[in-house]
């Protein structure tokens, strides 16, 4: 596996390796666009080092935001399906229980 640092596993953590990728090209835009409008060598890499913390940081909060709702909607349906097995067909299925007070008031 690809350790970057020996700390952070890219390959098996969500989100880390695109995170990583566009704080490595935000970083290489900022330093560069920063370089060619002031010709400051050390403040360009002062910018690409800011311009890399910001973008990975700007795509690793909403990519971990949405990979926490997205399991969590996958374990509401997952125990939905579970119980739709589980209680199919008894009395405490609430479909039989809507068909039946359905048929009840007709």
């Amino acid at each position: 596996p690809f350790k970057l640092l020996g700390i952070l596993d890219v390959e098996n953590i969500p989100c880390a390796r695109d995170s990583i990728l566009y704080g490595s090209f935000g970083s290489v835009v900022a330093g560069l666009g920063h370089f060619l409008l002031t010709s400051r060598i050390r403040r360009s890499c002062d910018v690409a080092v800011g311009g890399f913390i910001l973008v990975t940081l700007g795509c690793w909060f909403p990519c971990r935001y949405n990979h926490a709702k997205q399991r969590i909607q996958e374990r509401i349906a997952r125990e939905g399906i579970k119980n739709q097995i589980l209680y199919e067909s008894t009395h405490l299925d609430p479909q039989r229980k809507q068909i039946s007070s359905s048929s009840s008031s007709n």
